[in-house]
Formats: C-alpha cells, sequence, structure tokens
C-alpha cells in the first residue's frame, strides 16, 4: 500500500515497487493526490508498474540517449533528435511537475502538439522562445508536417525507453498525427526533364546524376559509397555502417539495374587508386555536403526548371517513377528506405488507378455461377 504526505502545500504519493522506494509530487488538492495513489495501486495490482528498475529524470535520459545517438546515428540525425529534444524540454518547462519518465502521458504530448501548433516559429521551424522579440520573419504556428516528424522522433526516442527497461510502455502511444494540409507535394522531374538535366551535366557530374536517379539513394548515401559497398557478383549496391559514418534509416540493398551496372563497372575500371569513394572529386577528395547541390542549382536553371533546388527532388523522381509504373507502396518504401509506410505514402497520389487494380484482382463468382 502506498501513502499520501504533503510537504508546504504540495500532496506527494510515496510507494514502492521491486522493494524501490518512488515518491512523486502530485498537486495542491488531497483529492486529486488520493486519485493519482488510486491509480498507481490499481495499475500495481495489474502488474502495469514493476519493470523499470529506476525511475529516470527526463533531462539525464536525454542526455544518455544523445550519447547514444552520437554513436549509432548520422552526423545529420544527431542534430536533428537534439533540435527537438530541446523543443520538448523548452515545452516541458510549462509542466513544473513533470520531472521523470514515468510522469509522461499521451495528453502532454497532445498539449505539446498544441503548444508547437499556436507559438511562433521561424521560418525553419525553430520557436521563437518565451520572453523573446518576435522577429519580423517568424509565423505562427509550425507546419503539420514538422509537428509530424517531431512527434515520429520523440516516440522513437521512448522506444529506446522502453529497450533500456526505463519504462514499460510509450507514453506516445494513441497519439494522432496531424493531417498535412499545409506542405507542397514533392517536386519530381519528368522523363523529358531527367533526359534534359543528363544531357547538361558533363562528364563530371553525368554518372553521380544518373545514379541519383536510378536508385533513389540519399545525399549522404551517395558521397559515403565506396567500392567496398558495390557488389558486382549479386548486382546489389549495400548501404552500410562504415567506421566514418552511418545510414540513417538502416542498412539496405539496392538492386542495379542494366545502366546502373555499365555505369559503375566503367567508373571501377578507371578509379582512382587513392580513393576508397565511387564517387569523388577530381583529384580523389570525398565530395563535400553542399557541392552537388550547387552544382544542381544551375544546371537545373540552364535546363529551365529552376525550381528544382534540392537534391532530395532527385530520390523524388525515383521513387515517383516506381510508383507511376506501377510498383506498389511496400517496394518503394523498402528501396527508400523509408523506416514508416506513411513517409512513402505522400507519392500515393501518383498512381490512382492502384486501388481499382487491386480490387480488379478479385474474381468472386455471383450466386447464379456457382456449382
Amino acid at each position: 500500500m502506498g501513502r499520501i504526505y504533503q510537504r508546504g502545500d504540495i500532496y506527494y504519493i510515496d510507494y514502492s515497487v521491486n522493494g524501490l522506494r518512488i515518491r512523486k509530487k502530485i498537486s495542491k488538492s488531497k483529492r486529486v493526490a488520493e486519485l493519482a495513489l488510486k491509480d498507481v495501486e490499481v495499475k500495481l495490482a495489474k502488474g502495469e508498474i514493476g519493470i523499470v528498475e529506476n525511475d529516470y529524470a527526463i533531462p539525464d535520459f536525454f542526455q544518455e540517449y544523445l550519447v547514444f545517438s552520437k554513436t549509432n546515428h548520422s552526423d545529420k540525425t544527431f542534430l536533428r533528435y537534439r533540435v527537438i529534444i530541446d523543443h520538448f524540454l523548452h515545452f516541458l518547462e510549462r509542466h513544473p511537475r513533470i520531472h521523470h519518465l514515468s510522469d509522461l502521458n499521451p495528453k502532454l504530448f497532445e498539449d505539446y502538439k498544441t503548444w508547437r501548433r499556436t507559438k511562433h516559429v521561424m521560418p525553419n521551424g525553430q520557436p521563437v522562445f518565451e520572453g523573446e522579440p518576435v522577429p519580423k520573419t517568424a509565423r505562427l504556428g509550425a507546419k503539420a508536417n514538422t509537428i509530424n516528424m517531431e512527434l515520429g522522433t520523440l516516440r522513437t526516442i521512448m522506444n529506446q525507453a522502453i529497450k533500456w527497461g526505463y519504462l514499460k510502455e510509450n507514453p506516445t502511444r494513441g497519439v494522432s498525427m496531424l493531417k498535412v494540409n499545409d506542405s507542397k507535394k514533392p517536386r519530381f522531374l519528368t522523363e523529358q526533364e531527367c533526359k534534359k538535366l543528363l544531357d547538361e551535366c558533363g562528364a563530371e557530374l553525368h554518372p553521380i546524376f544518373y545514379t541519383f536517379l536510378n536508385t533513389g539513394m540519399r545525399l549522404s548515401e551517395l558521397i559515403n559509397l565506396t567500392w567496398d559497398d558495390i557488389d558486382f557478383m549479386r548486382k546489389k549496391i549495400k548501404i552500410q555502417t562504415k567506421s566514418f559514418w552511418h545510414p540513417k534509416t538502416g542498412e539496405r540493398e539496392i538492386p542495379m539495374n542494366k545502366g546502373m551496372e555499365e555505369l559503375l563497372t566503367g567508373l571501377q575500371k578507371r578509379k582512382k587508386k587513392a580513393s576508397q569513394f565511387v564517387f569523388h572529386l577530381k583529384n580523389g577528395p570525398k565530395i563535400p555536403d553542399n557541392y552537388l547541390r550547387k552544382k544542381l542549382i544551375v544546371i537545373a536553371k540552364r535546363c529551365g526548371f529552376s525550381d528544382v533546388t534540392k537534391i532530395h527532388s532527385l530520390r523524388h523522381t525515383f521513387a515517383s517513377h516506381l510508383i507511376m509504373k506501377g510498383v506498389d507502396l511496400p517496394t518503394v518504401q523498402k528501396l527508400m528506405g523509408h523506416s514508416d509506410i506513411q513517409t512513402t505514402m505522400i507519392y500515393s497520389h501518383l498512381s490512382p488507378d492502384h486501388l481499382v487494380a487491386a480490387v480488379d484482382k478479385l474474381s468472386f463468382l455471383s450466386g447464379d455461377e456457382e456449382d
């Protein structure tokens, strides 16, 4: 059995789990504290509390998670996780009673969605913190797509807390994503635009942009691709962890089509001995992160489609044309390396006939045709 006690004008609950004594600050209301204790006792009786050995302080857990992320994720992913954690910790400053992982609950994450939707943010989604002047470039509310991405990241982080034994269930469970109606559909190139782009590339960039269009690789995957990743025997390109780089969503394989096989075979025959990278600068060094985007902007403008300003548009082009040629969404998800099918669903509008085609595969007999 637990108990209620009071310090100053605040009521606390005190109970034990697996011999570990836990005390939690609840409310100024004795009645609320009584209800909280009763809820804990019911969960204890049902065995819904008891796995967690240590009730971690939220900032301590996030700091531990960032150490894990720094080791296991790419620099870009680590930075994204750190920014989102900073946002969430800033939000928790509005909830002084929330201290430990066990204090987190679905309602809190629903409140986080509301907070991000109703507070001023900069064009990049960074919140304008309370007490600071609101810049002219700020807008009211982060976009639904941004909030969904942050919620998905927090869900992933909480899943890690479960794996480490710090939580029994994910406190984001049941928290729904926002309906996205404020984001643009991804820009992709038509077949004619792809041909024009490749014709304008020149000898240095043609193999690189051809590879983007035929594999759907992310920028970081391509510039970190080494010859050890190319399996000519199996005709596969391996996106795999290296000592200096980690894939964003884990390892996968991309089949080579005939064109990619011929291109990579030709590159291997004249590769620079000093470079381990498949694609590199003229004398062998690794391609800098922003180098290819700058080149793409110049070439796309020359081609007459200056709205193509991101390397990611070539990845969108790969996925979009697969969908338009009838490839199913789960296959595209696997080829793209999406961890969530919802990410792949942004391309579903390109195949309006796929539902009709699916139903047409059924051929149940009507009653008067039965034997």
